[in-house]
C-alpha cells in the first residue's frame, strides 16, 4: 500500500480524528473509506448536467425557418 500525504483543513480533519475515535480505528481507515464510498458514487458527466438541458419539447421551433424573426436582419449595418 502507497502513502500519500495531504492537507485538510481543520473542521473536516476535526471530523475525521472523532470518527476515528469513536469507532476506535486509525484515521486513514476513515479516509481510505470516505475516497472509496466517493468514487463508488462518481456519476457521470450527463447525470451531473442532465437538469441544465433543454429537452426537445421545451425548445421553441427552429426560428431560423420564421420569416417574421429575420425581418430587418443587416438593416442596421453600415454599408462600407
Amino acid at each position: 500500500m502507497k502513502t500519500l500525504t495531504v492537507k485538510l483543513p481543520d473542521p473536516l480533519f476535526a471530523e475525521i480524528s472523532r470518527m476515528a475515535e469513536q469507532r476506535k480505528v486509525p484515521k486513514s481507515e476513515i479516509v481510505r473509506e470516505r475516497l472509496e464510498q466517493g468514487a463508488s458514487n462518481a456519476s457521470s458527466l450527463w447525470q451531473r448536467m442532465e437538469d441544465l438541458v433543454v429537452r426537445d419539447d421545451a425548445a421553441p421551433c427552429d426560428l431560423s425557418s420564421n420569416k417574421n424573426h429575420l425581418a430587418g436582419y443587416g438593416k442596421n449595418r453600415d454599408r462600407r
